[in-house]
């Protein structure tokens, strides 16, 4: 099975969210279009693939727990990959309140996984509302999908969720997050953010308007967000991790925000890390220690996903027609397929660079470094 990166018609009910009289008709219309859009879930759904959670222990400490709630100390064990009887692995980019794109989609994951009769897992790396589209049907979207049973679903928290979060608690902190994309999750749901320099009366008031208007559904979702899940051979987080320390060791601050330092970071992780939050183009970033996934959806138009795991990386996207192509400042062409053998976790590998041109097939070497739990990627193919 090949890439899918296909240019896709937004979904028709989105663009017509903001016509329809009232929040609570509109999100109607989200859950009546994506049950008419994704097939019934099979009868006979596969158990999950074994997971890591990053959450918080008595105490407040951070701090990885298995699906009985037992808690990993120090470095993670070898990786392995996950039990014949999971389903596929996918993980999806940030959002950032493009619903057509998401509504697009979701038939293409579903069409991909179907045929094996085991449902997938799939994890969203966070920033799934602000500075774009319909936020509120975004995060109406989630709570379907979490309901509806036909996924093994894992919601990661990002740093545009976090940051809606406090405004909740602190409502002072409105002009900054308004400053950097939460206008338009404000007006979402009815609510006009107040003028910058206004006091700070008039942004507790927009935000007692925001709590009568959010669902309590979307609420809950925001605040039960997950920092990281590890998963086989991967390790799920929004932004990154701080180089240097233990996946269970791991700071909110950084895996919400963290940017150069991870972006640069020349060694690799406990296991590979994939995520969002920071995007060059329209284009993954797939290397040997970290898969980006972040396109830049809200100016790009181009939503990313992945299938990790049965040998090999698929990319799959969704196109808003509409937009046009964004500049790209790496001269490769999009990966077509990534040839991997994940049950060899024990080789480190130098990054194979993207941001080069590529003839043919590219080996990856494995480096002079002592051995990590990463994946060894063997080849790339290119379209």
């Amino acid at each position: 099975m090949r890439t899918s990166s296909l240019v896709v018609e937004p979904s028709p009910g989105a663009s017509q969210l903001r016509d329809r009289p009232g929040l609570a008709a509109a999100l109607d219309m989200v859950r009546a279009e994506l049950a008419d859009r994704l097939p019934q879930p099979p009868g006979r759904p596969a158990p999950p693939a074994p997971a890591l959670r990053l959450r918080r222990a008595a105490g407040g400490r951070l701090g990885l727990f298995d699906d009985r709630g037992r808690a990993v100390r120090g470095k993670l064990p070898r990786a392995s990959p996950s039990p014949a009887a999971a389903g596929p692995l996918y993980a999806i980019g940030d959002v950032h309140g493009r619903y057509d794109l998401l509504a697009s989609l979701l038939p293409m994951l579903a069409n991909d996984a179907e045929g094996g009769g085991r449902r997938p897992t799939v994890v969203f790396l966070g920033d799934y509302i602000d500075r774009a589209g319909d936020p509120a049907a975004v995060l109406e979207a989630l709570c379907w999908l979490k309901e509806w049973g036909g996924v093994h679903l894992h919601l990661l928290k990002g740093n545009h969720e976090q940051a809606l979060l406090r405004f909740l608690d602190s409502p002072e902190e409105g002009a900054v997050w308004c400053g950097f994309g939460g206008a338009e999750t404000l007006r979402a749901y009815g609510v006009e953010p107040p003028e910058q320099g206004e006091p700070p009366s008039a942004w507790t008031a927009a935000r007692d308007l925001l709590l009568r208007r959010l669902p309590a559904a979307h609420l809950r979702l925001l605040q039960d967000l997950d920092l990281m899940v590890v998963i086989g051979g991967y390790a799920f987080v929004h932004a990154g991790v701080a180089p240097g320390a233990p996946l269970a060791r791991q700071d909110e601050a950084d895996l919400l925000w963290i940017r150069d330092e991870f972006l640069e970071a020349r060694r690799l992780f406990e296991r590979t890390i994939v995520h969002g939050h920071s995007w060059v183009d329209d284009l993954p970033v797939l290397s040997a220690g970290r898969i980006g996934l972040d396109t830049g959806a809200y100016a790009t138009g181009v939503l990313t996903a992945a299938r990790l795991g049965a040998g090999r990386i698929e990319v799959l996207q969704a196109k808003d027609p509409g937009r046009p192509a964004w500049p790209r400042t790496r001269r490769s062409p999009a990966a077509d397929r990534v040839i991997a053998r994940p049950a060899d976790y024990a080789v480190p590998m130098e990054p194979l660079r993207i941001d080069e041109p590529v003839s043919g097939p590219a080996l990856w070497r494995p480096s002079e470094r002592d051995a990590l739990a990463t994946p060894r990627f063997e080849t790339v193919e290119w379209s």
